[in-house]
């Protein structure tokens, strides 16, 4: 891969970050950080704020501060986690509809930017996206953080590259 080659893999992860930023702003998150919040929280319901903090990346104090703009906006609730130390943290009915917008705003971001692709640059493209995550996945962590916006629907743990990289 020549230096060209390499510009351009860059160029695309940053207009399609930065696309996928804009989506999740229309679709009502503030930034990347609320939207992959939500949609954690969505499809890892009673996540408890130490491992959405590991997942987002933020202190646990900033994970806190998250969560309480999340709860006072009407888009997470707490509960009582697994004992009475921890706390488990769900999606309000207002924040699962939101949460599933940023969803379907990704998609369709995805969609419009591999629409000049045809099919099997599309199949050569994904496959070459399996083995890099698979590189990235170099430990839970970074499995996590990687995961933060997917759609598990789409790509279930017994098929994600990066799941099964860390397993």
């Amino acid at each position: 891969m020549d230096d060209r080659d390499v510009n351009l893999v860059a160029a695309l992860v940053l207009g399609l970050a930065d696309a996928l930023e804009r989506a999740a702003e229309e679709a009502g998150a503030p930034g990347s950080t609320v939207a992959s919040a939500l949609t954690t929280i969505l499809f890892n319901p009673g996540e408890r704020i130490d491992d959405l903090s590991r997942v987002l990346g933020i202190t646990g104090s900033g994970t806190v501060r998250l969560v309480d703009r999340l709860v006072r906006d009407g888009l997470v609730e707490r509960r009582h986690g697994t004992d009475r130390r921890s706390v488990a943290l769900w999606l309000t009915a207002a924040g699962e509809t939101s949460a599933w917008q940023i969803v379907a705003a990704r998609r369709e971001v995805l969609r419009r930017a591999l629409a000049p692709v045809d099919e099997a640059q599309r199949q050569t493209l994904a496959a070459a996206a399996e083995s890099v995550l698979a590189g990235l996945a170099v430990d839970r962590q970074r499995a996590d953080r990687i995961c933060r916006l997917c759609d598990y629907l789409a790509c279930p743990q017994d098929r994600c590259p990066v799941e099964l990289a860390v397993s």
